[in-house]
């Protein structure tokens, strides 16, 4: 059953958790720490390019998401350790295993990096609540506390980011609640 990659595989630990569990739980910790640190850097792309009239607002807010995924990588990555595993953090691994899109580097206007930005929080938003309700049911009930931790400042952030676009949408459209972009169009 067990792939032995470096992903999953475990050193002797005193932790009382099954060391089947541990290791889907490993992998799956692995899988959201390549992303995090995609995410991450995605951001601070974002942060370094940004241009136009909302530069300074955006320009500190890329910024400070890319300080929050930060913490969260220290996070899943010490979660993968204290379970025995060897986290698997580099950012050639990352870009290798990570869920999310590659970063477009040709945008520069504030309003596209907000929904480049927005258009990989979502997806890493829904990794992460499914990964909640895994590690729950695989009864690691420490680990479904930390992804409900990520989970909580991920959609408050998501909240951020299409708040910027949904005041685009709702000035386009005259001030009328119905009108939509693309993006919240294709999310219903």
């Amino acid at each position: 059953m067990s792939k032995n990659t470096l992903s999953t595989r475990l050193y002797p630990t005193r932790i009382d958790i099954p060391a089947e569990v541990r290791e889907q739980v490993v992998s799956l910790l692995n899988q959201t720490l390549a992303a995090t640190l995609d995410l991450k850097t995605q951001a601070k792309q974002a942060h370094w390019n940004v241009k136009g009239t909302d530069f300074y607002q955006l320009h500190e807010l890329f910024d400070e998401l890319a300080g929050e995924l930060e913490e969260f990588v220290d996070m899943v990555a010490e979660r993968v350790t204290a379970l025995g595993g060897y986290a698997v953090g580099t950012a050639r691994k990352a870009a290798e295993n990570s869920i999310l899109p590659e970063y477009p580097f040709d945008i520069l206007d504030g309003q596209e990096h907000v929904a480049a930005l927005a258009d990989r929080f979502a997806p890493y938003a829904k990794h992460i609540r499914e990964a909640i309700a895994k590690t729950d049911e695989l009864g690691d009930a420490d680990t479904a506390d930390l992804y409900t931790e990520v989970s909580r400042t991920i959609d408050k952030r998501l909240w951020f980011l299409e708040a910027h676009l949904q005041a685009s949408a709702i000035k386009n459209g005259n001030g009328a609640a119905s009108a939509k972009t693309p993006q919240t169009a294709a999310v219903k």
